[in-house]
């Protein structure tokens, strides 16, 4: 049993998956943000705590000057991949190292985004609506409404770990022809093609938009990349909300240049009642699941914890996103 005095406090924005909090109790004093607090005040707990705690477990959207604050942190962590909850340059402005929990649920997305074409292909919801409602002979007529995904042409927006995994099986069990934009193309490998925004829309069946929130990402998808999308095209967001012009897309899906979208992010979140996609009957809307499974999230809280672990012993794993932290930690 280690001593309380001798135990690192962590502190997690919001609960991790069992197994994770336990192995995290066993060797740490950990506090949780009480879930029902309204933003402003679990603002104000998070600075007061995070003048006590040595790591910090994410999930949530932290404020932008936390880290400007008095603290006693040694390392942050990401509980997912994405950056964008994190002020990370504030972070190694002030030597403080950030890490996040790569690849571990890039099967999740991926086996969601693989759901959501087959749902706009075979219109599962639609046709489960009509058995309901005693409508059985629409059978007779559903071959003109639905399609098989084999031999689609599938785009890629990003082709990072969650793109790859997409590309894996729609290649390997649908025999799908995948493309891809993305910054690197020289990472692509052979049998992926590359392509630039305009192109991958004129020639996909589905776009997949995988791709992470940034300055070169932001608003990327737009009416004029719209404008090249090819008849019948299906978009699908398992990336990050603000990437697409939301108001562009709603123009796009009423007017009929886009088909359909499966979308499981939103520039804002959770999902304005008045938004305009709701109406949408081709739209199908989760609420930022999409990397949210039993399996998922069991890895995701267990990496954390080994992590911020390791951070606070000084330690620097491979997934650290700032290294650049170190050198300003020697200045101070």
């Amino acid at each position: 049993m280690i001593p309380e005095a001798a135990r690192p406090r962590i502190l997690l924005t919001d609960a991790i998956h069992p197994e994770a909090d336990a192995e995290l109790r066993a060797v740490a004093t950990v506090l949780t943000l009480d879930s029902k607090l309204d933003t402003a005040a679990a603002t104000e707990t998070l600075y007061a705590e995070v003048q006590s705690v040595q790591g910090l477990i994410v999930r949530r959207q932290l404020p932008a000057d936390l880290f400007d604050q008095p603290n006693t942190l040694r390392g942050v962590v990401r509980h997912g991949v994405g950056l964008d909850f994190i002020p990370v340059d504030s972070a190694t402005q002030h030597g403080l190292p950030v890490a996040n929990t790569p690849e571990v649920n890039a099967n999740a997305v991926a086996e969601y985004a693989i759901a959501a074409m087959l749902e706009s292909a075979r219109r599962f919801r639609h046709f489960d609506q009509q058995v309901r409602e005693g409508n059985w002979g629409l059978r007779k007529t559903a071959g003109s409404s639905t399609f098989e995904l084999q031999g689609r042409k599938l785009g890629i927006v990003g082709f990072g770990a969650i793109g790859k995994r997409i590309a894996q099986i729609a290649m390997g069990g649908f025999d799908m022809q995948v493309a891809a934009h993305t910054r690197t193309p020289s990472k692509l490998p052979g049998n992926i093609t590359a392509m630039s925004l305009e192109a991958l829309f004129e020639g996909s069946d589905f776009i997949v938009v995988a791709c992470p929130l940034t300055e070169h990402t932001r608003g990327m998808l737009n009416s004029q990349i719209f404008s090249y999308a090819k008849p019948g095209l299906v978009l699908i967001n398992v990336g990050r909300g603000p990437v697409i012009n939301e108001p562009d897309l709603v123009q796009a899906l009423e007017s009929g240049r886009i088909a359909g979208a499966a979308l499981d992010v939103f520039t804002t979140q959770p999902l304005p009642t008045d938004s305009r996609l709701r109406a949408h009957p081709n739209v199908m809307l989760t609420p930022h699941l999409a990397g949210t499974t039993g399996d998922a999230e069991r890895a995701m809280g267990l990496m954390a914890v080994s992590t911020v672990l390791a951070l606070i012993r000084g330690e620097r794993p491979g997934n650290i996103v700032n290294p650049e932290c170190f050198k300003n930690q020697e200045k101070q």
